[in-house]
């Protein structure tokens, strides 16, 4: 019988090895009329529905064969990963942290675990793992790449910079290495523009398969005052992605419209909620805004203070709001699921979400959860949270919207790739942002990007003040903070504060016209 089994599992994992399924999952049943607590049948199973995209199989299937087996770290690592698709990050980081050192000679495992630990924004801790990986099996284009991320993340910029530039010599035509590289320095010259332009020519690629490197193109040829020329490549990474979003503007809208009529003055102060105990020693700050109004920057300054951790930006929150809303959908947020949560037991949105960061909690009693997207919960947050502080940033307008329509974002912001849907998205966040100050009054800080960054002191006084916080050097010198940051901004934190990207939209004043007039005609000042 162990012969079989043998037999069967060496079939099954070079049947993995080439990514053949139906061989893997047949083995897996087949081992199982051997030895139906068969550690490894179970494994295989997990493999087979992770494949599939059946987490909830998976999960299942990798918890049973560490049950039958606690000694196989593989399963655990699956399994943690399977955690952190389903946002259980704590759940997944007490599982790599017990099965940490029997990683010590697999790679495969290392790098996995190091993913997790990145995906749930602990990169200071896959770092290690990366690299172990790296040098037990060097070589590896997927161990470097993900190295090469954590390395940005952790403002390891030189290691990056040279991993990049290995594996671009190796495949001159990776598209995404192409525009990682582009984001770690200020182009000099021309030559990676050429290079890269060359692999346009060469692939012949449609639109929707060359974003990234339409991105870094604009990126090099702004850092080179091609202005015109780096609009053109901007507009075709902008328009590749719409042909391909599946996205209607009129759904986000509707959300913002919602969030108006329902999170106003009456609901607020309806059936007021106090912190849970347990958590009363902690107090949230929720740094919000448009993504690239200085979010990040900000997070830092307060971030870099002996009585402040950050979490990154977590999606908890809406996280929470979705699941507790009832709401059946695809979307990750929309109108529905907000009108649904603001009747539910806000109580319970609270405890929810402190006990999904509970992993990330340090000693400090201080915390940040940096998302931008957060600036739609303001209501949930401060009715949830009496003691929590709310940091909203605000830039002018123009910067702003360019600064998003050549950035690279996730499923957020898809109303970033157009001028037309930026227009209109900027115009109803403007209209949010004022229903926030009218409903929540003082308990929002304001923070003006181009304020910051012309008096550095007076405005970083201003919000530790506001925050219940001494001034600290450490907050003036945010760029000696050595903590992870996973944003696109992971390259600008680790300089000095500066005032470059101050009116930097002007360099496309005719570009950027038909957004220009949009804004102003409905009522949007743009200096």
């Amino acid at each position: 019988m162990n012969i079989d089994i043998t037999q069967l599992s060496n079939a099954a994992r070079s049947a993995w090895a080439r990514q053949d399924w139906a061989t893997v999952e047949s083995c897996a049943r087949d081992i199982l009329r051997l030895n139906s607590a068969s550690a490894e049948a179970h494994f295989l199973e997990g493999l087979v529905h992770n494949a599939a995209t059946r987490p909830i199989l998976a999960t299942r299937a990798f918890e049973k064969a560490l049950e039958l087996d606690p000694l196989r770290y593989d399963a655990a690592i699956e399994l943690a990963s399977q955690h952190s698709i389903g946002r259980r990050n704590g759940q997944a980081a007490e599982l790599i942290a017990r099965y940490e050192k029997q990683l010590a000679n697999s790679p495969r495992y290392l790098d996995m675990a190091g993913t997790v630990y990145t995906e749930i924004g602990l990169a200071e801790k896959a770092w290690h793992l990366y690299k172990r990986a790296n040098e037990l099996q060097p070589g590896i284009d997927l161990f470097m790449a993900n190295m090469a991320s954590c390395g940005v993340y952790l403002g390891k910029i030189d290691e990056a910079h040279e991993i990049y530039k290995s594996l671009l010599s190796r495949f001159p035509n990776h598209q995404r290495n192409h525009y990682h590289l582009a984001r770690l320095e200020k182009a000099r010259d021309d030559s990676h523009v050429e290079q890269m332009k060359k692999v346009l020519d060469a692939t012949r690629l449609p639109d929707d398969r060359n974003v990234f490197i339409y991105y870094a193109i604009g990126k090099e040829l702004e850092d080179l005052g091609r202005w015109s020329e780096a609009f053109t490549y901007y507009k075709n990474a902008g328009d590749a992605v719409s042909t391909v979003a599946k996205y209607d503007i009129n759904d986000d809208l509707k959300l913002i419209d919602t969030i108006i009529e329902v999170c106003d003055k009456n609901w607020l102060n309806d059936h007021p909620v106090s912190t849970p105990q347990v958590y009363r020693d902690k107090t949230p700050v929720f740094v919000v805004g448009l993504p690239r109004t200085g979010t990040t920057l900000t997070e830092r300054i307060i971030s870099s203070h002996s009585r402040a951790e950050s979490l990154g930006e977590t999606q908890f929150m809406q996280m929470v709001l979705r699941s507790i809303s009832g709401i059946a959908s695809v979307d990750a947020m929309n109108s529905e699921m907000i009108a649904a949560a603001a009747s539910k037991d806000i109580a319970e949105i609270g405890t929810r979400y402190l006990d999904a960061v509970a992993y990330r909690l340090g000693e400090k009693p201080m915390f940040i959860d940096k998302l931008p997207f957060n600036f739609l919960f303001l209501g949930f947050i401060a009715k949830a949270y009496p003691h929590a502080r709310m940091v909203h940033l605000v830039r002018n307008p123009m910067d702003s919207c360019f600064s998003m329509y050549k950035q690279v974002f996730t499923w957020a912001y898809k109303f970033s790739y157009s001028l037309e849907n930026l227009g209109r998205y900027y115009v109803e966040h403007e209209r949010l942002r004022r229903h926030w100050k009218q409903v929540l009054g003082d308990r929002v800080i304001e923070v003006q990007y181009e304020a910051l960054v012309d008096d550095q002191e007076r405005e970083t006084r201003r919000i530790l003040d506001n925050l219940g916080l001494d001034f600290e050097q450490a907050c003036l010198d945010f760029d000696q903070n050595a903590s992870a940051t996973t944003t696109a901004s992971s390259v600008q934190v680790r300089e000095k504060i500066h005032s470059r990207s101050v009116r930097r939209w002007t360099n496309f004043a005719k570009e950027l016209e038909p957004l220009k007039s949009y804004l102003e005609a409905h009522g949007i000042a743009v200096a």
